[in-house]
């Protein structure tokens, strides 16, 4: 079921987040419809990666770790030796993981409708400025967005795929607090993202032509725009 709606959502994001303008002339390389581009391809490229099976597992930059409150990257006081074992840190480590891609999918269309209404006070600026630059922007506008929108779907997963190990985690640990870890885990996917569609962005920019689009080929591939 889940590869079923996975693949519904690949196509609804293909419509939203693909659909560029058509720029046969390129009258004035508009500099903002640029970033817009930029961040269009950047984000599809990202999310078309995430939204794999195992996309943030599998990924060296997105991958999420487990919460220090299970034992994640540091031992504490409400872990036991248990939760700490190789076997259960690893069902840990793909649980959170999973959970993941459920915040991805919530995502992907938030992301593609802020590109479409974002408002570029300096495309300049922008075109011109470090490798990530635009995707600094989209963050900026987003704000916390993502996390909140992010959080429910994060917090089923979490229980969704393996809620033998999720029981098991509370019944051997105390003070754990679920929504605690669930907005831990949504932290850590939303930085994912912005770290996923940021190495895109700077992908695009050291090579535009192999985006095939005229724009972008012309922006970026003549240095600085001014």
């Amino acid at each position: 079921m889940i590869y079923h709606r996975r693949s519904v959502l690949g196509m609804g994001v293909a419509a939203g987040l693909l659909a560029l303008p058509g720029c046969s002339s390129l009258p004035g390389l508009s500099l903002t419809e640029a970033v817009k581009r930029l961040l269009t391809l950047s984000s599809q490229n990202a999310f078309a990666e995430l939204l794999q099976p195992n996309g943030f597992f599998d990924s060296q930059i997105a991958r999420i770790t487990v919460p220090d409150s299970l034992g994640g990257s540091r031992v504490t006081s409400v872990a036991t030796a248990l939760l700490r074992s190789k076997p259960i840190q690893e069902r840990l480590l793909r649980q959170v993981n999973r959970a993941a891609e459920e915040g991805a999918e919530l995502a992907a269309p938030i992301v593609a409708e802020t590109i479409r209404n974002m408002s570029i006070a300096d495309a300049v600026a922008i075109i011109n400025g470090g490798p990530r630059a635009a995707t600094s922007l989209l963050q900026g506008q987003l704000g916390n967005t993502l996390v909140d929108r992010m959080l429910p779907g994060i917090g089923n997963g979490l229980r969704l795929f393996d809620n033998e190990i999720i029981n098991l985690v509370l019944s051997q640990a105390t003070n754990v607090d679920f929504s605690s870890i669930s907005r831990d885990v949504t932290n850590k996917v939303s930085d994912a993202i912005y770290r996923s569609i940021g190495a895109q962005e700077a992908s695009i920019r050291a090579n535009p032509r192999a985006t095939n689009d005229p724009l972008l080929i012309a922006v970026l591939g003549a240095g600085k725009a001014f």
